[in-house]
């Protein structure tokens, strides 16, 4: 498939007849059955993606990264609940997802990227996750990490990952570890070894690895510094373990990342310490792509909601109306829904706009700023997602519980999702930065 081909797809270009569309995108998913061989689920040691099949699109500007957004949204919200009840993991999904061109459009344009706004970013990761919000989360850590490496004062690693990226490589996550006294507390050790460097741990919640090319590992290097290490997906002595059982978000396969003297070469080893080391945006940029996800399924949630009321729910007895749409007290509640959503979304994106401005000019103040302003849209979209998802069923009526459904997994994923990093935390960031002048911390949860 040529680049014209698949951007006729992603534009629905007009001179593109519906027939036609209808054939480019069956050609796309063609493609893709032929790359993606692993099994759909196999609790164990999985075998990793074959490499891209083309050089991905390149997104190159934010009014298209949106528009790709909605078209695969709308693609993927087709199976979502099928794959969820069946946790049938979405190989194709994510090639078609990654050959779209989003997993590079924060790449910057100095390395051939569009370089989007980080209010874009929450747009388009709040779209992609209204139609799945399992695979807007195994994108999550890429885009994440992508702001990491601009830190790389090495040029050639520079170039090598956001080349890879910008040609369809996807990055995992093998960040986190359970265990520990807290999450930064990292036992992963990679330690000089002759004319290279090994690497040995153990990872969990690791999104992303199982499908990834390159596997970005957390890990403390001799000198105690926090580096992250791209190890590739076939690596000697690595192996990732599909074994998640969480009740929400359940293709995502976070599950565990084992690392047994993974030997690596320095060109591999990025020193991730020095996105913490002086004051940069990283904490938000990491923490609004998790708002916009929350975002999502609060999106999601509503519009079942409102399907079902207009479609199935009956009216109170006493209510006096003939349908439930007519119901005064589901019309009020509704009107709270939207309202609420709205507002977390207005303040999601001023939280984009905020981290862009701090990008200008990253320093103590801008940087604080820009947590504060995405923890204000964590505690808005935490909020709605969780009570979108409630309101589902208490307005949709008994059927709305039915398993045939499968409703319920959209409260699955927003309280899974929305465990990521504690709201009641955010507060006290946001509270003790307005009266004290607190700055918040620096880090990937704030």
């Amino acid at each position: 498939m040529t680049r014209l081909e698949r951007k006729a797809i992603w534009f629905g270009n007009t001179d593109v007849t519906a027939a036609d569309r209808t054939t480019l995108q069956a050609m796309v998913l063609s493609m893709n059955s032929t790359v993606s061989s692993a099994p759909a689920s196999n609790l164990g040691p999985t075998a990793g993606p074959r490499p891209p099949a083309t050089h991905a699109h390149i997104v190159t500007s934010d009014g298209e990264a949106i528009t790709i957004a909605h078209e695969l949204a709308a693609e993927f919200a087709l199976q979502a609940s099928e794959r969820d009840r069946g946790r049938r993991l979405p190989w194709q999904e994510l090639d078609l997802f990654s050959q779209s061109g989003l997993w590079g459009m924060t790449i910057p344009k100095s390395f051939g990227g569009a370089a989007v706004s980080y209010a874009t970013v929450a747009k388009v990761f709040a779209i992609i996750a209204s139609g799945d919000a399992s695979i807007a989360q195994i994108a999550q850590n890429h885009i994440s990490l992508l702001d990491i490496i601009r830190f790389d004062p090495n040029p050639s690693r520079l170039d090598f990952l956001f080349g890879a990226a910008l040609r369809g490589i996807r990055f995992g996550n093998a960040l986190a570890e359970r265990g520990g006294k807290h999450i930064l507390d990292v036992k992963t050790r990679v330690t000089r070894d002759g004319d290279g460097f090994v690497l040995s741990g153990t990872k969990f919640y690791a999104t992303g690895a199982l499908f990834s090319h390159l596997v970005p590992v957390h890990a403390v290097n001799d000198a105690g510094q926090s580096v992250l290490v791209f190890i590739d997906r076939d690596a000697e002595g690595l192996s990732v373990i599909d074994d998640w059982s969480g009740i929400g978000q359940r293709t995502t396969a976070s599950g565990t990342v084992v690392l047994d003297r993974v030997r690596v070469g320095e060109d591999r080893i990025v020193p991730s310490h020095l996105a913490f080391d002086t004051p940069s945006v990283h904490g938000a940029v990491a923490q609004i792509i998790q708002a916009a996800i929350d975002a999502g399924i609060a999106r999601r949630a509503i519009e079942e909601t409102i399907l079902l009321v207009k479609q199935s729910a009956r009216p109170w007895v006493d209510s006096g109306k003939e349908t439930a749409a007519e119901d005064p007290f589901t019309i009020r509640d509704i009107a709270d829904l939207e309202i609420k959503l709205h507002a977390a979304e207005a303040v999601l994106f001023r939280a984009g706009r905020v981290i862009d401005d701090g990008l200008k000019n990253e320093n103590a103040d801008t940087v604080a700023a820009a947590s504060i302003a995405v923890a204000e849209a964590k505690v808005l979209t935490t909020e709605i997602a969780l009570l979108a998802t409630n309101k589902l069923f208490e307005l949709g009526g008994t059927r709305s519980a039915l398993a045939e459904l499968n409703l319920d997994r959209h409260w699955r994923d927003a309280r899974i999702h929305t465990l990521h990093d504690p709201v009641r935390w955010k507060f006290f960031a946001i509270g003790d930065y307005i009266v004290n002048g607190t700055k918040p911390p620096r880090h990937s949860w704030l």
